[in-house]
């Protein structure tokens, strides 16, 4: 019998040594590709027993083309890169790895608040480039104690964020439509609507996975509906936010300035009018990282895969395909 073949469509990483050693332990063969287009997955995955992606986009064409993958497997906790109802469709599950790296993003998160609220980054370049003093008005340098937050979705990062700023002795506003509102409050935040949250908070943050019912949250309305002066923090997924409305609130000042891990599109583009405000702070989807982070992402999605060609129960199925076995 031949040796199952596991594909890698796309990686950041520099090689992938963990997953092929993993693999061929196990007895399976490793297969990867900088996917680029849709000619390289159909040529990558056509053979291919499990399928490991991380930004590549599996859209309903590319998975009619995997005749034999027993699973998907998202390097990371969002999905959107993936058809989901596409797989489902197929009957192939698709696994997310959904807590690997949940201190690093929160860590990432209070980090960009205290950057803004602080001045961190413009009072560091004004001494760069060889002044003295303050690099911003006094009214921008913030103090938590006497600000509220807004924390949109009390998932495994959301709650991290909050226990974090809790010594802050900072206001916490929560929204999320499913959370138990014991359980936030349980933690030392307020639940409240997310019209209650945009105009009470002096800082947002979104913490919530990208779908249908999530995708431009904050639009055009929604940041009209914020304080003037707010402050915006995005370590989730870029599409959460509208970038036009995203960039005009800025511009006229209705944001007082954003911290910004993700974007829509990414890479941003190196024209984009994001690049060059002095309010924003920017980083290039990197919340996530960490030596061990990264470590037991990649350990994790190539033991899912191997445990679907193995014909075993998989962890973390997001699109509802269900396993008699």
């Amino acid at each position: 019998m031949p040796a199952p073949i596991i594909a890698v469509t796309d990686w950041t990483f520099s090689d992938l040594s963990v997953e092929e050693q993993a693999a061929d332990k196990a007895g399976a063969k490793l297969v990867g590709r900088q996917c680029r287009s849709s000619e390289d997955l159909a040529a990558l995955c056509f053979d291919a027993d499990a399928v490991i992606t991380q930004f590549a986009k599996l859209d309903a064409g590319a998975i009619g083309r995997m005749p034999k993958a027993r699973v998907i497997v998202r390097y990371g906790i969002g999905v959107d890169n993936v058809d989901l109802e596409a797989a489902k469709g197929r009957g192939i599950p698709v696994c997310n790895i959904p807590d690997y790296c949940v201190d690093e993003v929160a860590d990432h998160t209070v980090a960009f608040i205290l950057g803004l609220t602080r001045q961190v980054v413009a009072n560091a370049t004004l001494l760069r480039d060889g002044g003295w003093g303050l690099a911003s008005p006094l009214e921008s340098m913030g103090t938590l104690k006497n600000l509220t937050v807004g924390i949109v979705g009390f998932g495994r990062i959301g709650r991290e964020v909050v226990r974090r700023l809790s010594p802050f002795k900072c206001r916490i506003l929560v929204f999320d439509p499913v959370a138990p509102r014991a359980e936030i409050e349980a933690a030392g935040a307020e639940a409240c609507s997310f019209a209650e949250l945009l105009a009470a908070s002096d800082i947002v943050s979104p913490h919530c996975p990208s779908n249908a019912s999530t995708k431009k949250m904050f639009d055009a309305n929604a940041f009209a509906a914020m304080k003037d002066g707010a402050l915006f923090i995005n370590v989730g997924r870029g599409d959460l936010a509208d970038a036009e409305a995203l960039v005009a609130a800025l511009t006229t000042g209705k944001l007082g300035g954003a911290a910004l891990d993700v974007f829509d599109p990414e890479p941003i583009p190196a024209d984009h009018p994001i690049r060059r405000m002095n309010n924003v702070i920017l980083a290039a989807h990197i919340a996530s990282a960490s030596p061990t982070a990264v470590r037991t992402l990649r350990e994790t999605a190539i033991s899912i895969a191997l445990q679907a060609v193995r014909g075993e129960r998989l962890p973390n199925i997001v699109n509802g395909v269900s396993q008699t076995s």
